[in-house]
């Protein structure tokens, strides 16, 4: 769903492309223009670039079976470069715009259950694993295929579904809903702010800025989205200054009021040179020795199926918020956008960043305009500069970033009125992949649910033969999935 018209006001001519560039990229093919191609870049990184910070946090907060720590600045740098080089490399090669970072979930499973069984190296050989796996699934054609298996209208939900689950992950990234305290005690989960009242500066600042956004979006502007986002940037940092809110946590203690994780303030320092000692070190044999081959077989797995189905829920929504799906719901040169999916998950792991994979943040851009891999090629630069301007990177705040996120989950939730509700045979499976993504916090869960009770609603129909004999396989490949802990205390 576009929120502006192009640059110049006039809908370019698909039959006559610019240049060798236009050519290249199909931007006048896709209806878009350079300038909203630079504008969606900008606002797809500014909405993620809190990996550069976030994931060397979660990693570097673990130790592995051999109590060592990896390096936090070195994490940063490495994490910018490889989200920079694969991002570029989606932008050429599968021409989508579609950036990919180290994955979240994903990190902390390598982090918390995978590293302390064996050494770093070890495991994250394990993920280089996983993306060598998924990367000849794509060129056998088997990933495609299995792609394609899953109904047009199944598909639909899904990206509904992502929508509501980047709705929920800004208002929680924003500090707007929060986990009640004594949540154990009481059937109220998550509530509003702090004792269910707005009491903070960075709150303030996300419901302004969120309000501006959507004022902005409503009457069509240009850039609405990102200049959301840096409006709100400048209130943030504005507000520090005066107010000196600080960060969530201080020498160890919370601070409820405080900024989620990036502190507001223009930085001391600029440059800053990066630290890539971390690329390279990983081991793809030695885990299977020191803990047997199970462990590793049964952790492949879960980021196996993780990196799949996590991809392939993405790839739909950024494509169906653009209007770039085909018929069947495939978006342009899907296998090629797999393939760099599959290449960016082993490249994670060869630098120790853990699995690399599609962002949905990227969805932002599109709703700035973004079609093509331009955008990604301005995302990707400003990842490769983050390594060099570290400091600058972290001055957006959560508050001023979520606003974006929020925006784009009701434009992904618009595509919901294309579903038939009174069809319970894809109703119902289109229910729960919407309902478990958010609440489950999991794409691959709610695609999960998704598959599994469709197959069970069309042998229940006796209409087996409508399902397509791939999806049987994933829906078996999900029941061990979901079943994975039971299996394990069993097996190990």
């Amino acid at each position: 769903m576009a929120i502006a018209p192009p640059d110049n006001g006039t809908p370019p001519d698909p039959a006559h492309p610019r240049n060798a560039f236009d050519r290249f990229f199909e931007i006048t093919a896709r209806g878009s223009t350079p300038g909203r191609e630079v504008r969606g870049g900008l606002a797809t990184f500014f909405t993620m670039a809190y990996i550069v910070v976030l994931n060397p946090l979660i990693i570097g907060s673990a130790v592995d079976g051999d109590g060592k720590k990896l390096a936090i600045p070195a994490l940063a740098a490495a994490t910018a470069l490889v989200a920079g080089l694969m991002t570029i490399l989606m932008g050429v090669v599968g021409r989508f715009p579609m950036a990919l970072a180290a994955g979240l979930g994903v990190n902390a499973l390598v982090a918390y259950e995978i590293a302390p069984q064996m050494t770093w190296a070890d495991a994250m050989g394990l993920v280089v694993i996983e993306g060598v796996l998924i990367a000849i699934l794509v060129l056998t054609g088997l990933r495609t295929a299995v792609f394609r298996s899953v109904p047009t209208q199944l598909k639909t939900a899904i990206g509904v579904g992502i929508g509501l689950f980047l709705t929920i992950i800004g208002l929680v990234d924003a500090g707007f809903v929060r986990r009640v305290p004594d949540a154990a005690n009481t059937t109220v989960p998550v509530g509003l702010g702090i004792g269910g009242k707005i009491v903070s500066w960075p709150m303030l600042v996300f419901v302004v800025g969120l309000l501006v956004t959507i004022v902005l979006v409503v009457r069509r502007v240009r850039g609405a989205i990102l200049i959301g986002i840096l409006a709100s940037t400048v209130l943030a940092i504005v507000v520090e200054a005066v107010a000196n809110v600080g960060p969530s946590f201080v020498d160890g203690k919370p601070n409820p009021k405080g900024w989620s994780l990036n502190v507001p303030e223009l930085p001391k320092t600029v440059v800053d040179v990066p630290d890539l000692s971390l690329l390279g070190n990983f081991n793809v044999l030695d885990s299977w020795t020191r803990v047997g081959w199970l462990v590793p077989l049964m952790f492949v797995f879960t980021l196996l199926i993780t990196d799949f189905f996590d991809t392939m829920g993405t790839m739909v929504a950024i494509g169906q918020e653009g209007s770039m799906l085909d018929e069947r719901g495939t978006p342009p040169r899907a296998k090629e956008i797999l393939l760099v999916d599959s290449i960016a998950a082993a490249a994670g792991g060869a630098a120790s960043v853990s699995s690399n994979t599609s962002y949905i943040e990227s969805a932002a851009g599109v709703a700035e305009g973004a079609r093509t891999g331009v955008a990604n090629l301005v995302t990707g630069a400003l990842f490769l500069l983050a390594m060099f301007l570290a400091p600058l990177a972290v001055v957006v705040p959560f508050e001023a970033a979520s606003t974006a996120l929020v925006v784009v989950g009701f434009l992904m939730m618009t595509a919901v009125r294309t579903i038939d509700w009174t069809d319970y045979e894809i109703a119902i499976p289109a229910f729960l992949t919407i309902t478990l993504m958010p609440f489950t916090y999991s794409i691959s869960n709610g695609i999960g649910a998704g598959v599994i009770s469709y197959v069970i609603v069309k042998l229940a129909k006796g209409k087996a033969r409508e399902v397509h004999p791939l999806l049987y396989a994933v829906a078996a490949l999900f029941v061990l999935y979901f079943l994975r802990g039971p299996i394990e205390s069993v097996v190990l």
